[in-house]
């Protein structure tokens, strides 16, 4: 079904990469891990462009609520989940254009990786493929497909305004 939002939720419990598993007692922070897919209208360089561009992600990640850039491949940022407010640095991990883009977060005591892909397709769609693990908490496979229709919403809406002041 062209446009709609489609994902899989997949439960995981184990330690993450920075977790310290000195103390015995320990429990592992349960980990959440979703991948959805979706198609919007609008060529994958606008589609890429605008995904790139981590100040704008409040627009459709609606659970971060602020995002400061420090380099090319580090931002903080700050969320809110579950009522808790948690401040975290993004780092971009890979950069293929027009192709995927990769990020984690660099904090202490949690910790969230993301994966977006991008397929050009011959009708000038964008096939969008996100994929989010995270220890912070809340439904991921829920979050995934809002995020994903959220930014459908954002970029369909930019590329009509281009293409009627063009």
């Amino acid at each position: 079904m062209a446009g709609a939002a489609h994902f899989q939720e997949m439960n995981m419990r184990g330690s993450t990469p920075n977790e310290s598993m000195r103390e015995k007692r320990a429990r592992p922070r349960p980990m959440g891990a979703a991948e959805g897919s979706i198609l919007v209208k609008a060529p994958v360089s606008d589609v890429y462009r605008r995904w790139l561009a981590f100040e704008d992600y409040p627009k459709f990640i609606t659970v971060i609520k602020r995002v400061h850039k420090l380099d090319e491949n580090h931002f903080v940022a700050s969320l809110r989940f579950s009522g808790k407010q948690f401040e975290t640095t993004l780092e971009m991990m890979l950069r293929v254009q027009d192709r995927r883009l990769a990020w984690r977060t660099v904090s202490n005591g949690h910790f969230a990786t993301g994966v977006v892909s991008f397929l050009s397709r011959r009708d000038g769609m964008t096939r969008i493929t996100l994929k989010l693990t995270s220890s912070f908490g809340g439904a991921v496979g829920r979050r995934v497909g809002k995020y994903l229709r959220n930014f459908k919403r954002l970029i369909e809406i930019e590329s009509g305004l281009r293409r009627s002041t063009a």
